[in-house]
């Protein structure tokens, strides 16, 4: 038996987009748990699937079929697919964090205002968000200087780390990241994946669907989907270091590790 504690589980999930008299099925009875500490990676050929279900799971968007079930702090089951929009927009605010491919910060605030602004819809004591933003920041090494300016003022990279922050700055039950590092470079690239390792490490759960071997790789858990189902999937175990870096004391295992995924992925056709 899996000692691994659920955090949300998905029951014959299916969703249809229809235009006109062409109806596209993009998710097919799926069933997906999700697990408490995971880093869950959600891979697949363009059009599989990937973002739709990521949104499903995440109460941005609801499946056309089938329950979407949270157990918030462990305890209470929260069957999130029946609520009003109203209630699934509170249920998000307290419990859900989101990473996007672009950033969508406000450009008339600064970076440290773009945090607090998501943080005070859910508490009013606004010294110790900010506090609490302030540490976040600098753990994504976001200097003062930094965060007080404005998005246009930094480079991508910063403003991604300041969108990671905000999605991470209610402490939700999971964060969810779209292709978070598809529009920035290697070296900002490396960057955010070492942030998100981070919050991993400390206990954070994290499903993000990702395009590229890099980011997959951090993943301890991966997904494929193929045409809306779940084709297969492998447990890597944790993230070892770069298999490239000489230096790494777990350097065998992170080479044997990016071998598995490789031969999983080439298994699955990608």
């Amino acid at each position: 038996m899996d000692s691994k504690r659920i955090i949300l589980q998905a029951d014959n999930l299916s969703k249809t987009f229809s235009n006109e008299s062409v109806q596209q099925h993009v998710l097919k009875n799926l069933n997906l748990s999700v697990y408490k500490g995971d880093f869950t990676v959600i891979m697949g050929n363009s059009g599989s699937g990937k973002s739709t279900l990521l949104y499903a799971l995440s109460g941005m968007d609801r499946p056309s079929i089938g329950t979407i079930t949270y157990y918030v702090d462990g305890k209470e089951s929260v069957e999130i697919s029946k609520y009003s929009n109203d209630k699934l927009a509170v249920f998000r605010r307290d419990h859900v964090g989101f990473v996007f491919q672009q950033n969508y910060l406000n450009d008339s605030m600064s970076a440290l205002d773009n945090v607090l602004v998501c943080g005070l819809l859910k508490t009013n004591n606004r010294r110790a968000l900010t506090q609490r933003a302030k540490e976040l920041l600098e753990k994504v090494e976001m200097t003062e200087v930094d965060y007080r300016k404005f998005p246009t003022q930094l480079s991508g990279g910063q403003q991604q780390r300041v969108a990671v922050v905000r999605g991470v700055i209610n402490a939700p039950e999971i964060l969810f990241a779209d292709e978070p590092t598809g529009a920035l470079n290697s070296q900002n690239t490396d960057n955010v994946l070492n942030i998100l390792s981070d919050l991993n490490n400390s206990g954070q759960s994290i499903v993000m669907v990702t395009h590229t071997f890099k980011a997959a790789e951090r993943g301890n858990r991966i997904i494929y989907l193929s045409d809306g189902v779940i084709s297969d999937e492998i447990d890597l175990g944790p993230y070892m270091g770069d298999y490239k870096d000489e230096s790494n004391p777990y350097l065998e295992e992170a080479r044997e590790r990016h071998n598995r995924l490789k031969v999983f992925l080439q298994n699955m056709g990608w």
